[in-house]
Formats: structure tokens, sequence, C-alpha cells
């Protein structure tokens, strides 16, 4: 019997025993076309049409120069995908089969072997179909007709009596950014953008597994699995759980069995910061007859999570306790990390969810007109201890409220809830994004000429949709232990006054308001769940805009399709001039726009976390990119981190000194997010560009665990007989935990700065030594790798080491007194 034969037949015999197998269709042949067209073309599952389309040579990619315009047609046009795939009469043997599509974009027509299964409406469900009577031995065809969602959407929109903004998408359950937005392209998708898999099983299945946590301490801890099973067949079967072993009987149809656990030795699942991330992985088999039918692994960790939200005399707290104890969540924001999401890898999640972990963080919000996730991010989160807000996909437009609509968003969430929830990291579930702010504040019904009837209409359907729906949705799927529900972020729009005194605020005086830098000392609420500026993405990113050799000009086309923001490099340039000097040079002004969106998000964040425990959370706008662009993000679309996530990462340490500047003096404040209490020695220096010590003061103290406590107010006066443009205030400790911090006391474009002469040693392939004989402002080191530190101020007289992610033959290197001494301006 030759290798071949002998697989098939151990194949065969294993498919005949196995009570539950399944198999993935997406790595067959898979053709498309333009439904217009005879000619079919490969294809890939999962995937896009446009990644099919540039796959085949037939667009250019939508990422270069100004390609996105060229390729939009693609949105109105309806396309077919097909594949063959053969059953053996084995597998025919089975009593069920099912075809599961874990996600189809958007609005399509499933059939197989010519007969039509279903029509499907939404990106965001999985559609489970018993496909077993249409199924024949050999071969069989698959295909499925995606109509435009572009199209399909317009037609929607015409059912409604009032024009409804940022028509057609709000119609379309699918991912809201890729009809544009401020920092992405316009690239509306459609295809198999998930997995497809075939089911076999008999006499029944396990549908979900759920832990439920009622309570979880040190000493004590209350867990138990709620197995949902679908028998076709009753009877008496058994079900194990670990070690476990359980008797059990099912009726026919549904059940629900519940297995408690005894969790002696395991460990709590903590987030960033407060201890390791532990989590305990799970088997669940279903037998009958001591033939195994199904099974289900999963990977929960033990915690607890709260919303706090209680009155006090400035407004009403918005705070997360975790396993019963307060946390300061220190954070971002998510948007998809690709505008072709199945182009985005395990590696990519992985990466930058380190990333985040590596900057000190502790929660990432994933954004409302985006994507549920993969699962590989989810189980980033939880590996890394980072939790996770999770918007559900409706941002910053009025959505419908008929019936259709809602019974549709109804199966979503039970979907995605059903998915998710088992995840350590989810620790809220938030209706939508903006979409009370845009009822009340953005100025549709007048732009739109609503009458008083419409208006009406509008939050009819708001209150219906978030207030109702959705929460009642999570209410049937989730215990009370998972079930933590916010209706809309954020609760209150920045432009009134409660905005800051309760719930959870979108500032956005500063970029939107043109506000300056210093309004975030002042603008700070109980949650700060969305801030940013613009900052350009690394060179690096930039070159890779082009097709051809870069041409890299502030003015070329192509750089300037890459800003998405109608007034993007105007607001850009205006704050440079307030706080820099706008460079002529584009590798200078690449580097002052990245200082700039550095220097700006260091100020909100130290306000935010010297306002503690006023204010209990900070998630800056935004982490991550779609594409190459100039934006708000802190990692560039390639990966590369920008100034500010180098700066964030500072920002986020664990232990802080803040500068607080008043009209008569410099507040010195010291923020610890540590659990214990900390003693320290603190050193005041004030020290001169070349390194000379001109004034001194010492001070001990007892900081609490968990705190922001003012230490220290040096008067001006006392530093009035220096010339403060030419010196800075550094505090440091060496006691208890190891800090230091710089502090310049005029803007970056007033100090009077001397040439560094900055030295590079090489001590390893992977480690370098810096040193500086000059205060050296901002060292940017430049090359193909990652530093472990970079855009860093450094005193003479001292080292620095930097490790690299990899090897470089020469590191090159800037500081700030080369852009902004006078012959470079």
């Amino acid at each position: 019997m030759n290798r071949t034969i002998l697989f098939a037949f151990i194949f065969t015999q294993n498919l005949l025993f196995a009570q539950f197998s399944q198999r993935s269709l997406s790595s067959e042949n898979w053709q498309f076309k333009n439904s217009k067209d005879q000619k079919w073309l490969p294809a890939k599952v999962p995937g896009t049409v446009h990644l099919d389309l540039l796959d085949n040579k037939i667009i250019p990619d939508p990422f270069k120069d100004g390609n996105e315009k060229k390729v939009q047609w693609i949105e109105n046009e309806d396309w077919d995908y097909q594949a063959a795939f053969t059953v053996s009469s084995h597998e025919l043997k089975n009593d069920n089969i099912d075809l599961v599509f874990k996600g189809l974009d958007t609005f399509s027509e499933i059939y197989l072997n010519g007969q039509l299964l279903k029509k499907t409406d939404n990106m965001f469900r999985k559609w489970t179909i018993p496909v077993k009577s249409y199924l024949k031995s050999g071969n069989n065809t698959l295909q499925i007709k995606f109509k435009s969602a572009v199209n399909t959407g317009k037609e929607l929109a015409k059912k409604v009596p009032f024009t409804m903004p940022e028509s057609p998408r709000s119609f379309v359950r699918k991912a809201q950014y890729q009809f544009g937005w401020d920092w992405g392209p316009r690239l509306v998708t459609a295809g198999i953008w998930k997995d497809i898999q075939l089911e076999f099983w008999n006499n029944a299945k396990i549908i979900t597994v759920k832990d439920i946590q009622k309570k979880v301490s040190d000493t004590s801890n209350d867990l138990r699995f709620d197995v949902e099973i679908y028998a076709q067949n009753a009877g008496d079967y058994t079900l194990d759980l670990n070690t476990t072993h359980q008797k059990i009987s099912l009726k026919k149809g549904n059940n629900t069995i519940s297995v408690p656990y005894e969790t002696s030795g395991m460990k709590l699942w903590q987030p960033n910061g407060r201890g390791e991330a532990h989590l305990c992985d799970f088997e669940v088999k279903l037998s009958k007859d001591q033939k195994n039918i199904d099974a289900k692994n999963i990977r929960i960790g033990l915690r607890t999570v709260e919303l706090v939200q209680e009155k006090d005399e400035k407004g009403k707290s918005f705070y997360f306790k975790v396993n019963g104890q307060p946390l300061y969540i220190k954070g971002t924001n998510w948007i998809p990390g690709d505008s072709f999401s199945p182009r985005m890898t395990k590696e990519k999640y992985q990466k930058l969810i380190k990333d985040t972990k590596d900057a000190n963080m502790n929660m990432i919000r994933i954004w409302g007109g985006g994507i549920y996730e993969d699962d590989e991010f989810y189980k980033a989160c939880d590996e890394n201890g980072i939790l996770v807000w999770q918007d559900f996909m409706f941002a910053g437009s009025f959505y419908p409220a008929d019936e259709a609509f809602l019974n549709n968003v109804k199966e979503e969430v039970k979907d995605q809830v059903n998915r998710l929830q088992n995840h350590p990291s989810i620790a809220l579930w938030c209706g939508n994004n903006e979409i009370d702010e845009a009822i009340v504040n953005w100025g549709y019904q007048k732009q739109f000429n609503y009458s008083k009837n419409d208006s009406l209409q509008v939050w009819k359907d708001y209150k219906k949709l978030f207030h109702e729906v959705i929460p009642n949705a999570l209410a049937e799927n989730l215990k009370s232990d998972k079930n933590i529900y916010w209706p809309s972020s954020p609760s209150i729009g920045w432009g009134h006054k409660e905005s800051l005194t309760e719930g959870d605020s979108h500032y956005w005086g500063v970029w939107w308001g043109e506000q300056p830098f210093e309004i975030y000392n002042e603008k700070v609420g109980r949650f700060m769940s969305e801030y940013g500026f613009q900052g350009t993405p690394s060179l690096e990113t930039t070159k890779s805009m082009f097709s051809g050799i870069p041409d890299l000009n502030l003015q070329n086309p192509t750089i300037k399709a890459h800003e998405k923001h109608t007034r993007g490099w105007d607001i850009i340039n205006e704050y440079l001039k307030r706080d820099y000097k706008i460079p002529t040079d584009f590798v200078q002004y690449n580097y002052v726009s990245q200082l700039l969106q550095a220097r700006g998000m260091q100020i909100a964040i130290e306000a935010h976390r010297r306002a503690k425990p006023y204010n209990m959370g900070t998630l800056y706008w935004q982490l991550n990119d779609c594409w190459p662009v100039v934006s708000w993000s802190s990692i560039d679309y390639l990966g590369n981190w920008k100034a500010f996530h180098y700066q964030a990462k500072r920002s986020f340490e664990p232990v802080l000194v803040s500068i607080a500047e008043t009209e008569k003096s410099y507040d010195i404040y010291l923020i610890s997010d540590l659990v214990k209490e900390l003693n320290s020695d603190i050193k005041f220096e004030l020290i001169d560009f070349k390194g000379k010590t001109l004034w001194k003061s010492n001070h001990s103290d007892n900081i609490k665990a968990d705190v922001s406590k003012k230490i220290r107010s040096i008067s001006k006066s006392e530093l009035g007989q220096f010339d403060l443009s030419k010196a800075v205030l550094k505090i440091s400790s060496e006691k208890d935990t190891t800090f230091e911090k710089l502090f310049f006391f005029n803007k970056p474009k007033d100090l009077k700065l001397l040439k560094p002469e900055i030295k590079i040693r090489k001590i390893s392939p992977t480690e370098i030594e810096i040193s500086t004989d000059m205060l050296a402002k901002d060292i940017y080191l430049i090359g193909d790798t990652h530093f472990s530190d970079n855009f860093f101020d450094l005193l003479p007289g001292t080292l620095k080491r930097i490790i690299l992610s990899k090897p470089l033959e020469k590191v090159e290197l800037m500081s700030f007194w080369d852009v902004m001494s006078n012959e470079n301006l």
C-alpha cells in the first residue's frame, strides 16, 4: 500500500469514528470576476476584491501615489466568487453537515450546486447553513455573488423620508471606515474576508462554552462554566472539563449544562503594571457511549472588572476596578490595522499589542468605525495584560431602526459577544462612537433641513438601537459579571461643561478647535477616551507611498494625497509656528512634526495623570494606521514608533514626575501607579546646557500607593536670577524606584541651545552608547532597526545605552540644534 492510499485510508477511518470534524474550504482553487464579465480569474480566500484585482495586475496599488481615487470604481460593481470542492461518500454518511461562513462582505447570495441557500447582509455575522441535502458525492460547486454595498446602501437610504448624514454607509452593516475617514482612504471592499468551513457532526455538538465568575479574590474564587449543547438525539452523555467528569442527560434541542470548577491554586489575571496576566486552559469534551462527539478549547483568566460611577461633589466618577482595586487606565484607541483586513497577520497583531505593553499601557479602546477584530488581537491582549474597551461597530452618523435592521444588529451582537466574552481582556461593551454627540452637537438636522418630526425620529431610533436592542441582546447572551455596557462614547460632547465632570470625554479643543496645547491643563475630565494631534509617519513609511523614486516634498501630490484631513497641513503648520519653527527641508520637517505631536500629547497625558483620582483614565487617539498616512497615530503603518510613542512610554511610566507651571511657581507632582508605598530622596538641579549646576535642592518624601501628590513648589522668584532659556531642571531619585525628569522652562523655539558634539560608541552589534559634550535635545537615531529609545534629551557628562532590534552597519542621527540653528532655517 503506497503512502497516499494509506493516508486516505487513515483519514477516512478517522472521519468514520469521529463524531465532529471540520475542514476549511478557503484553500480550494477560488476564482472571481466582475459579474458583467465572462472570464474567471484566480482569487484568495480569505481576501477582498481589491487584493484579488491587485494580484491579477488589474489595478495599481491603492496605497501608492494617488491611486486610491483610480480604484474607487470597484465599489459600484457586483462581484462573483466560486470554487469547486469534493465531498466523499464517507463524509456524506454524517448525520449533519453545516457550511459555515465566518465573514462575508457584505450583501451576498450563496449558491451550492446551483441552489440558492441564503442571502446575507452583514459583514460582522457568522452564517451557518445546513447543507447535507444539497451536497453530492464527488465534485460540488460553491458560488457567492456579492452586490455593491454602495448601491445597495443607496437603495436602502431611499426608504427613509429624510437625508441621513454619511449616507449610504450607515445603512450597511460593514466596516464604516472603508467609506473614508480623516485618516483613511475610501476603499469599500467586497469578498470572502474570513474562513469558510464544512462541519460534520452527529448526535450533538457544543455551541458555546462560557466561564462565569461570580467572585474572585486571592483566597476565594467562584467559577463555573455554562456549556450550551445542541442535541439532535436525546439521551445520556458525558461531559468532561479538564479533570472533572460529569454524566448528563440531554433533551432534543438546546441544553445548557453548568459545571462548577475548583479554582484553588489558580492565580489571578492582572492587567499590565499590576502583575502577571495569568491564563488557564480548559478543554471541554462531549462524549456518548465512550466515543468523542465534540470538543472545545478555551483560555480564560480569573479576574473581575467593575465600572464605578458614583456621584461626588464635582460630578460623577468614572473608573474601573480590576480584581477589586481601582486601576488608573493608560492607553490608546485602535483602528483596523489595514484597509484590507485579511492582510493583517498574527505577527502584526502580536507586535502592536506588545508595543502597547512596552509603552506601559493597560487598555485599548476598539473604535466603533472599524471591525470586531480577529481572535489573534484579543489573544494578544489576554497574554499581555491589556484590557479592551469594545465599541460596537457604529460611528459618527445616524442609523436606521426598522425591524430588519434591528434584528440584524441583534444577531450581530449575539455572534460577536459569544465569540469574545471569554477573553479576560474584555472590560466594557460600548454601543457606539460619537453618535449621541453627532445628534446633539454636529448640526446635521439644520444642514439637511430636518422637520421637528424628523429630529424626533432620529432620537427615537437612537434610543431604540443603543438603549434597548443592544443592551437587551447583551443581557440575553452575558451573565452579569461580563455585562458592563456604556451606550455611547463620549457620553457628552466636548463643548459642554458636563463632559469634564462625568462620564467619558472626547476632548478636541486641541486640533479641531485649534486651542493651544496648554489648554489640556484645564480641560481634564473624569475619563479621557479620545484626544490627539497629527504627526507625520517615519521616513521609511513616507517613502512607501511612492511607486517609484520618492520625491520628498511637501508640495508633492502623493504626499498631499496621504493627508486625509482637509485642513491637516494648515493645522500642523499653525501649531508648529507656536512652538517651533517650520523647516523648509522635508526630512527636518518630518522630524519636527513628530516632535510637535509628541509635545502636545505629553502635555495632555501628564495633565490627566496629575488630576488622579478626579481623572482615572487617558486613552489617546490613536495607536495605529490602516495605510501609509499623516495621522494621529503613535505607530505608523509599517510598525515604526513615531516620536509620540516613545514619549507615551515615558509619560505612562508607573512613577512619573510632572511639572505644572502657575503664575508664580513651578508645582512638581509625583504620580505613582504602584501598589506599594514609595520612599524617595529626590534631587532638584538647575543645569545649564554646558552641564554646570546653577542651583540645587533635595527633598525626601513618602508617597502612598497609587496617588498623585504635589511634592514641591518652586517659586519663580527663587530661580529669577538665572536665564532659564539656557537651563534645564533635572529631577531625579535613585531610592526605591529610579526616575529622572528633564523640564525645560521655555517653548522649544525659544531655547538658546548650543551645538552639541554627539558621539556613538558601538558596544556590540545590537547595542550602542550615546554621549554628548553639550545638552543634546531630541536626539533622533536614524536607521532600519527599532531603537529601545529615541527622540530623547541627553545631558553632557552622561551616557545612554540603546538596544537595536537588529544590527546596523552605521547609525545616523540628528538633534534639535541641527534643525533650529539659524543656518538651517
